[in-house]
């Protein structure tokens, strides 16, 4: 176990933060005249700040207490916090590994961190040999480690991330966009266990909201409390909380949306094994697949002006393409125009 104060900006620390109207105030009734509300509309009234209904749902859906769950603006907002809370712009530093999602190095950017970056073994694992000498060093406050990755699509080794956790003195994110593909269970289950874990996911991607941005964070009290210290005030509005709502109530939707992905899954993946241009597929813990190529920006071209539209990560993993598995319908269109390729 760390010490989490230590590792807390001090200005954080000493942070008093804002009082909101609907937090002085939590009842449902009675005539309210202390916001500065329109007292006219449907969407009139600022929505719970700790969206305590939603929290519930997830609580009792991932067998944690509601005390132990961030609900943030999508992931990208935790993101966003996590540098705010752990480091000193211009001073701390945070760690990754490569290729991964953009966003860690667009906050640190952000917040003038400096972002150092470990690239992946070739089967996209961690290469514990050169992370150790940098589990050490003071200065590094944060390691972000995407599981299942983006783009390459793996989980990363459990043992590695356990090692990492208990030889690291700081704060370990793990994003799990997109976990509810995945065959392995959530890593929230070592919450408990490590006090600077902290574990991410998302309603963008399994439960089909990307458009309502709401985002989760799972870890300890201490660690959420900072979270809710230093969010906007009404950081989730009433709109995305419903929506998250609305899906939570409608589970057997959820399991089947994500049964009827995977097995158009495995289905694109027997199709893209017979075309030629396609070099190799990668492992996929995820609802995409990352394919290395032949020319990798003369397919995302082509497939651009067929109005296919799929990911060129060929900047960040040589001649590879990125593809979301989508409808039936959409993945046969897909299919045929890889074919088809002159």
């Amino acid at each position: 176990m760390i010490k989490i104060e230590d590792i807390v900006r001090p200005n954080i620390l000493n942070l008093q933060p804002y009082s909101s109207a609907r937090e002085e105030y939590t009842g449902k009734e009675g005539v309210f005249l202390d916001a500065n509300e329109n007292p006219y509309g449907e969407l009139n009234r600022y929505p719970d700040p700790y969206q305590k209904a939603l929290k519930q749902k997830i609580a009792a859906l991932k067998n944690v207490d509601s005390k132990n769950i961030f609900v943030g603006n999508g992931s990208d907002e935790i993101i966003d916090l996590t540098y705010r809370i752990f480091c000193n712009p211009g001073v701390d530093k945070a760690l990754t590994f490569t290729p991964t999602y953009g966003m860690y190095e667009v906050s640190a950017g952000i917040h003038n961190i400096a972002l150092l970056k470990i690239t992946l073994a070739d089967t996209f694992q961690i290469d514990l040999e050169q992370l150790k000498p940098l589990l050490k060093e003071n200065r590094v406050k944060l390691i972000f480690i995407c599981s299942p990755n983006n783009p390459t699509g793996n989980l990363m080794n459990n043992s590695d991330i356990e090692f990492i956790l208990k030889n690291f003195n700081g704060i370990v994110f793990i994003d799990e966009a997109y976990i509810d593909f995945a065959k392995e269970e959530s890593l929230i289950r070592l919450i408990s266990q490590y006090n600077n874990l902290i574990v991410s996911q998302t309603f963008s991607k399994a439960w089909g909201l990307a458009a309502a941005r709401v985002g989760l964070a799972f870890a300890n009290e201490e660690i959420i409390a900072l979270f809710n210290k230093v969010k906007p005030p009404y950081n989730v509005s009433q709109l995305n909380q419903n929506a998250a709502l609305n899906a939570l109530n409608k589970p057997q939707i959820y399991k089947e949306n994500i049964k009827t992905i995977l097995k158009e899954k495995e289905r694109l993946l027997a199709a893209l094994t017979q075309i030629k241009r396609i070099k190799k597929i990668y492992p996929s813990d995820a609802n995409f697949l990352l394919l290395e190529v032949e020319n990798a920006d003369f397919i995302y071209n082509e497939l651009v002006a067929q109005q296919i539209i799929i990911r060129n990560r060929n900047k960040q993993v040589d001649n590879c393409i990125r593809v979301t598995i989508g409808t039936p319908e959409e993945n046969n269109k897909l299919i045929m125009a890889l074919k088809n390729l002159r």
